[in-house]
């Protein structure tokens, strides 16, 4: 009787199960339309932004791909009070579910980015589900809206892939802070230090200023290009406090703040450096940190005090003047000796600005500093960001000598012209 029991519940149970193992909820790649990048432009209306999308054409690049005659996105721009009421106004002109799961990006226009403003409305953006803490937040120097009108990526049928792509590596290179949308929000709370978001422009302006020693030294639409390229520039960085830009970094300021600042990575830097044996010549260096940064303290002087320790490997990858330096420990010594001074002038000069014109530090040293303090009260109390203006930083860079370059030693100049 019970096995008979048993059976009966089977039966019944195996339609419901069956039922539940359905896709009646779910809704297919062609309802739905996928927004990879966000922009936000200053509104005239108070309480309100100008909002763009940049969707994605999800059929191209695909097997089943659309005809190559169609354009790989496409941008629409609503007035709106924040992201999750935009969705429902955009319905308006999209007959699609608009979707956040392929979103990368976040663009702000500069003038939003320096308003007292901006922080309501990119807080706004952790209220939605969607949007994931993994989104990059960039600053572009013109309205967000025109770059991405103007920015059309060459060879890149997916542009999603493009913004990807050039993020990932200008990170990894350093000419680009990696600007992540949690990076902002735990900065932006901890109230003690500066958070370095991605800089960028469509506007590319020609400059006669020769006297940069490395290209990297500008910002974004700065850099001299010839040629057919893609028409955005990805260099440097906005310099934000509290929630608000303040300043920008340039190229090579943005890769001295992360090697000094041991909670971000920088895996493939070249640069170049004045020629310590010719100053005619510059020479081309792989540079790499050895260990960690080495941060040691004194906050119970009068000013308190901060010594930094900079270790380098540097790769010579280049000798212009062809003087061979491997031949010589003093050529050697005059090398190191030269390339330490010149890092540590540059490093010195990135805390000093940071010191009167920032207001606060973008190192990360804050995360020493609580270390000092025996209370989270104490700590707080001491109040970083007011405090480090006055404080004393002595920046000491400790290079040491690697490769030089697959051919250490090649025939002198005066040899072959003799």
């Amino acid at each position: 009787m019970k096995r008979r029991r048993r059976v009966i519940k089977l039966c019944v149970m195996m339609p419901l199960v069956m039922l539940l193992t359905g896709c009646w909820d779910l809704t297919g790649l062609d309802e739905k339309v996928f927004v990879i990048g966000i922009g936000l432009d200053k509104a005239e209306e108070k309480g309100k932004v100008d909002i763009t999308y940049l969707i994605a054409n999800a059929e191209m690049g695909s097997a089943n791909g659309a005809s190559s005659n169609e354009p790989s996105s496409m941008t629409i721009t609503l007035r709106a009070s924040d992201f999750i009421s935009m969705k429902n106004t955009a319905n308006s002109v999209i007959s699609r579910e608009i979707s956040y799961d392929l979103l990368r990006l976040i663009l702000v226009s500069e003038e939003l980015a320096k308003e007292d403003d901006f922080i309501r409305f990119i807080y706004s953006a952790i209220k939605d589900r969607e949007v994931k803490r993994t989104v990059h937040l960039i600053v572009s120097k013109e309205k967000a809206e025109d770059f991405f009108d103007k920015n059309k990526p060459l060879f890149l049928s997916r542009p999603h892939k493009y913004y990807v792509n050039m993020l990932n590596r200008g990170n990894e290179i350093g000419l680009i802070p990696e600007s992540l949308m949690h990076h902002f929000l735990r900065i932006t709370e901890a109230d003690a230090d500066l958070f370095l978001s991605a800089y960028t422009t469509t506007d590319i302006k020609k400059t006669e200023d020769k006297t940069r020693a490395d290209e990297n030294d500008s910002l974004a639409g700065e850099m001299r290009v010839e040629g057919v390229t893609n028409n955005s520039q990805f260099l440097g960085a906005a310099v934000f406090s509290e929630g608000k830009m303040i300043g920008t970094l340039t190229g090579v300021e943005n890769r001295i703040a992360m090697m000094i600042n041991d909670t971000t990575e920088v895996s493939d830097v070249i640069s170049v450096f004045p020629d310590p044996s010719n100053e005619d010549y510059q020479v081309s260096v792989r540079v790499r940190k050895k260990q960690n940064t080495k941060v040691n303290m004194d906050l119970n002087a009068e000013p308190p005090q901060i010594h930094v320790t900079l270790p380098i490997l540097l790769d010579v990858l280049t000798d212009p003047p062809m003087n061979n330096p491997v031949e010589s420990k003093k050529k050697l010594e005059n090398i190191r000796k030269g390339m330490e001074n010149y890092m540590e002038g540059r490093v010195k000069e990135l805390v000093q600005r940071t010191q009167k014109e920032f207001k606060a530090d973008p190192f990360g040293w804050s995360l020493y500093g609580r270390k000092e303090f025996k209370t989270l009260k104490e700590y707080m109390e001491f109040d970083w960001m007011k405090t480090y203006p006055d404080m004393k930083v002595d920046v000491d860079v400790s290079v040491s000598l690697g490769k030089f370059g697959r051919q250490p030693k090649a025939p002198s100049y005066k040899e072959i012209r003799d």
